[in-house]
């Protein structure tokens, strides 16, 4: 399995990211790391090897990026404005810099968005803010309401960066052709939260598959499990 390293500049972040790509060809899947965690987290924790035989036959490149958790919505040190606009920016940097970037070394037109626990925030606020640029979504114990992070304060950049708040009155018609997987558990302290979203979808009529796991908890361990599953629906 080919592994590289990348750190590159970025101008909507003004600052440099730093990031893993695995594989050498295939299907782009952009996977985010979980709270704070760096572009290296989820190949130390094994959510790579998991997903190894599809990376060594060509069928996805997965690239792994740091976020900006630390300096957006889980920054205490600024005010809650401030952390919803430097998520903007990060999102802005997700759909000018790494997005074009895989869709052009893999000639592919979309991308894959994937991610555990935050990092699955991360992977549906951008699906479903950008469903032109994303074929499949793939959340496993994902957390969607930031609320929580804000207060009493409340914004566009905020309403904007919240799924469960944007998403019932978007009519994107991409989202109605979008593979969506929420992947929970039944010990899960997210479960509450997919069943959620689930349920926005449901009320708007777009088809996805509500994964809830027997027994299992909001850990690695199952997130290994579900990963290579989801990879393999893609078409």
């Amino acid at each position: 399995m080919t592994q590289q390293y990348h750190r590159w500049y970025s101008p909507n972040l003004n600052m440099d990211l730093e990031m893993l790509v695995f594989g050498d060809r295939g299907y782009p899947v952009i996977l985010f790391p979980t709270t704070k965690g760096r572009y290296y987290q989820n190949l130390d924790f094994g959510l790579i090897e998991s997903a190894r035989w599809f990376v060594e036959q060509g069928l996805v490149k997965i690239y792994c990026s740091d976020t900006i958790d630390a300096l957006s919505w889980y920054d205490e040190g600024i005010h809650p404005a401030d952390r919803a606009r430097n998520y903007t920016w990060y999102d802005k940097m997700l759909l000018d810099e790494l997005v074009p970037w895989a869709m052009h070394e893999t000639g592919v037109g979309k991308v894959a968005m994937a991610g555990c626990s935050f990092g699955g925030y991360h992977a549906a606020n951008f699906a479903f803010k950008h469903p032109e640029k994303v074929a499949h979504l793939f959340t496993m114990s994902g957390a969607f309401d930031i609320k929580r992070f804000t207060g009493d304060f409340y914004n566009d950049d905020i309403f904007y960066n919240n799924p469960v708040d944007f998403l019932p009155g978007s009519n994107q018609q991409e989202l109605w052709q979008m593979n969506i997987i929420l992947g929970t558990s039944e010990h899960d302290i997210c479960k509450d939260a997919n069943i959620r979203l689930s349920d926005i979808l449901n009320e708007k009529h777009i088809d996805h598959w509500l994964d809830i796991r027997p027994y299992a908890s909001h850990d690695w361990p199952i997130w290994r499990e579900m990963f290579p599953h989801y990879l393999s629906t893609i078409k």
